[in-house]
């Protein structure tokens, strides 16, 4: 998605993203985590006044801005499209939010309490180097705190089937888990939320539909169809166990 994309995207699918979450959940997230979730998350993750946190791939940093309205922690998010970024950094409003243009790996400098990155490990194809990446940027003590779908690789045919196929890199739980303990990790909490948020992809689908003509003209008959497809295929592989969706959070334990 080049950025103009990115901004039309956000404009044609703002109200389909209002209506598809239940009442209060929608706190301006591009994903399919309910605002409860999100603050969930960050809770278990100990996110609080005073805590740094680092959240990779934030797009227009919906989560962002609501764990530091809510919870008080100090915030930096990561986007490699500068358009989200641009549009995250305005609706931050006096927030105080700090945004930056960076695309992960590598992880910006700094050392952070906790670094988060939901909804977007999937797009990541090498999630051993990623987990240590981030516990580099971590202190003993510091969390990684994220979503996964857990999930054997596509096959030829799904990658076929898939728009945008080149961003859906599943892996099984038990590798991740790997992968983490390799890098200097434990995971301390870890939900199932696979069920939740088939509910979101369902209502995110039949919004879509119901607001077919508007989202069209914003990005294009093709675009929409893709995208169509692709959620359709997300409550399929979470209704069929095909793909497991999991929050989770990890702390770096002294070597």
């Amino acid at each position: 998605m080049n950025q103009d994309d990115r901004a039309r995207f956000d404009a044609a699918l703002q109200h389909a993203r209002l209506v598809a979450y239940p009442p209060g959940e929608f706190a301006g997230q591009e994903s399919f985590m309910r605002a409860s979730e999100i603050l969930s998350l960050a809770g278990h993750a100990g996110i609080g006044p005073g805590v740094s946190v680092l959240d990779l791939c934030c797009g227009v940093a919906g989560p962002g801005r609501l764990i530091t309205r809510e919870l008080g922690c100090t915030y930096l998010g990561v986007d490699r499209s500068s358009v989200a970024v641009a549009l995250a950094a305005d609706r931050a409003g006096g927030l105080p939010c700090r945004f930056r243009v960076c695309s992960v790996p590598p992880l910006p400098d700094g050392r952070f309490d906790v670094v988060l990155l939901l909804e977007t490990m999937l797009a990541l194809p090498d999630k051993a180097a990623l987990a240590h990446e981030v516990a580099a940027a971590l202190p003993t003590g510091g969390r990684f705190a994220f979503t996964i779908e857990a999930g054997e690789p596509l096959t030829a045919t799904e990658r076929e089937r898939m728009p945008d196929a080149d961003t859906v890199w599943l892996t099984p739980l038990s590798q991740l888990q790997a992968d983490l303990d390799a890098a200097g990790f434990q995971v301390r909490w870890q939900s199932e939320c696979s069920e939740q948020h088939r509910d979101v992809a369902e209502s995110m689908s039949r919004a879509l539909c119901d607001d077919a003509r508007n989202i069209t003209a914003g990005i294009g008959p093709q675009a929409f169809d893709d995208l169509l497809i692709a959620h359709l295929q997300w409550v399929d592989w979470l209704r069929t166990g095909r793909v497991q969706k999991f929050a989770v959070v990890s702390e770096k334990v002294a070597s």
